[in-house]
């Protein structure tokens, strides 16, 4: 494209109106991604596949390496072959097929469910954020407040959907969650490729539905409600302010064409390569299991399969040791018998479990541990194609590198070691989709109970809805875990027949101070996966704002500068985490307020540091390098994803299933003394980035503009 195009481009609060296009199409994207991910860990811990801890965050971590890692291979297609345009389709269309097939209850349609999201996210992630760098014309001030807008819209999509797929899938039923995601992906491709007018009303009509949903799909509790009605005004805000963009004018043709000179005749040989790819991915995140031997215990003793009539025994047996209803119990004899009973699967041995003393080590120890069980993760077959991947395209681009001139070169070199530094910062941050989520749930006291048990009530027997509060206290004798929970309310979900349950429960001296609360007064664990997003919503026009003056001013810290303090905050938080864990209740539970001060400080420091960091790649590339740099920032995230499933598997605690799911009193020390660890190694990085970050200013050689960043047909630039 030329200088004059861009130039032409119809604008509005200052920027190109294709821009309001792009938001809403990644808005949707992230909606189903993110909706997906709150769910992914507790799905295959509580759904039908019934994994333990360290199953789950082994598959979790290859699944979130891998869609990381296929963006590199994503960016140079659109590169050489397809153009952006065409990639972005191709991906939604691979991932509106992969978030509805999650919608099936069978390990192989999981497993190839997954490897749809890391085919399509391959194509759609780099691209699209190329596509927003393209609008911008060569040292345009304005790309970095672009590229915040458009971070906005990530974020605002990943704030929705935790809201929304999360609690219903959570409450109602996982394949609700995931038929969800499914449609704000086709929202998001419709919007990508309609025209201006009917992607306006879409973008309306889409809008006002998810309000609606946000404000009718909720807990019954002041806090829940207040974060979905501000979530559903944000959404109605930009929904007015995309729709007026694009009376004005959306997308013009050119962004995302294909390369000068390239036509569809090598298409096919892509469709044919994706075909192919989509069944290795699906065994690569499965790690092979659908040929591994029968699941066996610790003992190597094979499990033996339980017939329809012996787990329906298992349930009822459960329901009459909480005195539930009998109502409740005939339905479950009767509903059994018909087959919708589902029977969980057994944990694979992958690693042995983390515990409480193998946690509880130092530093050196620790970092040791990591380093021991990464090079055990590598060498299964999701490692050993991320590592092999990873030095051909690193090494690629160094051997690029050093072919160019001196302020390419030495641009391409800072961009490198910025791509280091983000790496170990999503590897960390990362942490919240696996042990922090696992960590909600398990040890965060999440409910508003609305009255607690007091002295007077020692010796009766009350009847109550079973919530979150009664953890780790002692029932009859027995603590009452998460595993005894969540049994309790699978009968909820597979029954519609059945809306709640009451259990009995003798009164104790032991449970005074118990709360006791309505299953909407508690907040799903999901719902925490939008706070990051919320305070994103809330705090990225400050940070937009700030910049902006600090720039008028001449005191703007530098990238570099801002990667080290976004590392730093990071470890803040875990910090906050380690102290909410030091500071839990006799049962083991930690104030809401910890994790949100964790969530706080993760995002002004991902403030600092994403959206400069995909604005910066971007503008440190050439012309011929971009959307390829920008897959090696996503590559790199897959390293860093794959090494936080390394870091959360020190928070395993599947060795206590034998004797039953531990209470949260056994769990909350390995969470906090791991996240003291993880948030020590934060710091430090971020102040060895702060230290260097001179040298890589430099490097950046800022007051020139690289001559090819932006090459119109003709050569003029």
């Amino acid at each position: 494209m030329s200088q004059a195009e861009i130039s032409q481009q119809h604008r509005m609060l200052g920027h190109p109106t294709g821009l309001y296009t792009l938001f809403f199409a990644e808005m949707w994207e992230r909606f189903s991604y993110y909706g997906m991910r709150a769910l992914l860990v507790l799905y295959m811990l509580k759904g039908f596949l019934g994994y333990g801890d360290t199953q789950a965050y082994t598959v979790y971590g290859a699944y979130t390496a891998l869609v990381y890692m296929t963006p590199f291979i994503g960016g140079m297609l659109a590169d050489r072959i397809l153009g952006q345009r065409l990639a972005v389709i191709i991906g939604g269309l691979l991932m509106a097929a992969g978030h509805l097939l999650m919608t099936v209850e069978s390990e192989w349609p999981f497993f190839f469910a997954l490897a749809l999201l890391i085919a399509g996210n391959g194509f759609f992630k780099p691209n699209i954020s190329t596509t927003v760098g393209s609008l911008y014309a060569a040292g345009d001030k304005k790309r970095d407040d672009g590229f915040n807008i458009f971070y906005t819209g990530i974020n605002l999509g990943a704030a929705i959907s935790p809201l929304l797929c999360g609690f219903v899938g959570e409450t109602y039923g996982w394949h609700y969650g995931f038929g969800l995601a499914t449609f704000g992906m086709l929202v998001g491709l419709a919007v990508f490729v309609m025209p201006n007018m009917l992607s306006a009303v879409l973008i309306l009509v889409a809008a006002a539905a998810s309000a609606f949903g946000l404000l009718v799909f909720r807990p019954d509790n002041i806090y829940a409600i207040l974060i979905n009605v501000f979530v559903a005004i944000c959404l109605m805000i930009s929904a007015f302010v995309a729709c007026r963009a694009l009376t004005k004018g959306g997308l013009p043709k050119w962004a995302g064409a294909r390369p000068e000179g390239m036509d569809s005749r090598h298409d096919w040989k892509i469709y044919l390569g994706v075909a192919v790819a989509i069944p290795i991915f699906a065994l690569l995140v499965s790690g092979f299991s659908p040929f591994t031997q029968p699941p066996t215990d610790e003992a190597g003793n094979v499990l033996p399969v339980l017939t329809q009539e012996e787990r329906v025994a298992k349930r009822v047996a459960l329901l009459e040791k909480f005195d539930v209803d009998d109502s409740v119990i005939e339905v479950v004899k009767a509903k059994g018998i018909e087959g919708e009973l589902k029977q969980r699967g057994v944990p694979l041995q992958l690693i042995p479990d983390a515990t409480i003393e193998s946690v509880s080590s130092g530093l050196p120890s620790f970092l040791g541990g990591i380093v021991e069980t990464f090079l055990s993760e590598v060498s299964k077959p999701a490692g050993l194609v991320l590592t092999t991947l990873g030095f051909l395209a690193f090494g690629y681009l160094i051997k690029e590198t050093f072919r160019l001139d001196k302020i390419p070169r030495e641009r391409m070199m800072a961009a490198l070691v910025l791509i280091f530094f983000q790496m170990l910062f999503f590897a960390f941050f990362e942490q919240a989709g696996s042990s922090m989520n696992v960590f909600t749930d398990r040890n965060i006291d999440r409910v508003a109970e609305t009255k607690s048990i007091q002295p007077a009530d020692v010796g009766e027997t009350i009847r109550l809805e079973p919530t979150q509060a009664q953890l780790g206290f002692s029932r009859g004798g027995e603590v009452f875990t998460l595993d005894d929970l969540d049994q309790l309310r699978d009968v909820i979900k597979e029954y519609d027949e059945i809306e709640a349950i009451d259990i009995s429960w003798p009164v104790t001296d032991g449970n005074v101070g118990m709360g006791v609360a309505n299953r909407l007064d508690e907040l799903p664990t999901t719902i925490f996966q939008s706070f990051n997003a919320i305070f994103i919503l809330i705090f990225a026009l400050v940070f937009n704002w700030l910049w902006a003056t600090m720039r008028r001013y001449g005191f703007e810290p530098s990238a570099p500068l801002k990667f080290g303090f976004g590392l730093i905050q990071l470890g803040l938080g875990f910090g906050a985490l380690w102290l909410g864990a030091r500071y839990s209740s006799e049962q083991g539970m930690v104030a809401i307020f910890w994790l949100t001060l964790c969530y706080l400080l993760h995002t002004t420091g991902e403030l600092c540091l994403s959206p400069v960091g995909l604005s910066t790649m971007t503008k440190l590339s050439p012309k011929t390098l971009v959307s390829t740099l920008m897959g090696a920032w996503f590559l790199a995230t897959a390293f860093s994803q794959y090494l936080a499933g390394v870091i959360s598997q020190f928070t395993s605690v599947d060795s206590a299933a034998a004797e039953g799911f531990p209470p949260p009193s056994v769990t909350v020390n390995i969470y906090g003394d791991v996240f003291f660890k993880v948030g020590a190694v934060a710091v430090f990085s971020g102040i060895l980035c702060a230290l260097i970050s001179p040298l890589l200013s430099h490097w950046m050689h800022q007051d020139k503009v690289v001559q090819d960043v932006i090459i119109t047909p003709e050569g003029e630039q």
